[in-house]
């Protein structure tokens, strides 16, 4: 058997004769997939490749449900969780992964934004090749850069932020990261995800660094049609959630690079303006 055959590339199994696809199938295969921050348009078209192919998807919740359209023939499983509720424990869904993959052949793992920056991707890759599936990734969209982006709000700009740091807000012991004081007493700007049930915590470490003033955005459910943006200072900040109620799925980005935003606005109102008055000279 040519081994290199079967683990080359993943989205070109449906090309293989019947005795090939016998083979594949009876071994199980598993493409862990990113499925970008929300909006249904910023996945890869590999990702949809590969969905197309899928005889199983099992996707979380902040996966946009509109993309598993593209996955016709596959059987859809939801193994996200909702407000702290799961549907599936994680050594549940790598079970089911192999046991799908096994009994199915292509189980595609859907996750949102990339599944390497804190998606878990990388564990269930292992599980599934310790229990001998092919396994592949098709990176995605991550939303620690894109919905700031989406926002207008650049992760660096020459003059303001020559580096960033990117960090979960919370960890498997439920703490805040002891990296967000680190990252406090830096330049940099700092991209926090899963942080709102910690963000009084943040606030108060950046305030004791002397940087009440640094610019602060929140963005949640980012990309999507319901999304919400707060923007303030660190002392701010949380009269702005207050009064917008903000809560996850969230962002939040720190660092002078929020003021870009702004500026950005200001441009394009003020050529807004000047485009009206000329059309009123003329």
């Amino acid at each position: 058997m040519d081994v290199k055959k079967y683990t080359d590339d993943p989205l070109k199994a449906g090309h293989l004769d019947g005795a090939d696809n016998a083979v594949r199938r009876s071994q199980g295969r598993l493409t862990v997939i990113g499925a970008g921050p929300g909006d249904k348009e910023l996945i890869t078209l590999k990702a949809l490749k590969a969905l197309q192919s899928a005889d199983v998807v099992l996707y979380d919740a902040l996966v946009n449900p509109e993309l598993l359209e593209h996955a016709t023939h596959a059987e859809h499983i939801f193994v996200g969780k909702r407000k702290g509720c799961y549907s599936y424990q994680q050594q549940q869904i790598n079970e089911l992964i192999v046991s799908r993959a096994k009994s199915n052949g292509h189980v595609v793992r859907l996750k949102g934004g990339d599944p390497f920056v804190f998606g878990r991707g990388a564990e269930e890759m292992e599980y599934a090749a310790e229990h001998g599936l092919n396994v592949a990734m098709v990176p995605g969209v991550s939303s620690c850069l894109s919905v700031p982006a989406a926002q207008n709000i650049p992760v660096t700009k020459r003059g303001a932020a020559e580096s960033f740091w990117v960090i979960t807000g919370t960890t498997k012991e439920h703490k805040l990261s002891d990296d967000v004081a680190l990252a406090a007493k830096s330049s940099a700007t700092v991209v926090i995800l899963m942080g709102m049930s910690k963000l009084s915590q943040i606030i108060a470490l950046f305030k004791k660094e002397g940087k009440s003033q640094t610019p602060i955005a929140i963005i949640q459910n980012g990309t999507r049609q319901d999304e919400k943006v707060g923007v303030g200072t660190i002392a701010s900040i949380e009269k702005e959630v207050q009064r917008q109620q903000l809560a996850n799925p969230s962002i939040i980005i720190i660092g002078e690079v929020v003021r870009h935003r702004e500026h950005i606005l200001e441009i394009q109102n003020k050529y807004k303006v000047l485009s009206m008055e000329y059309q009123d000279i003329t």
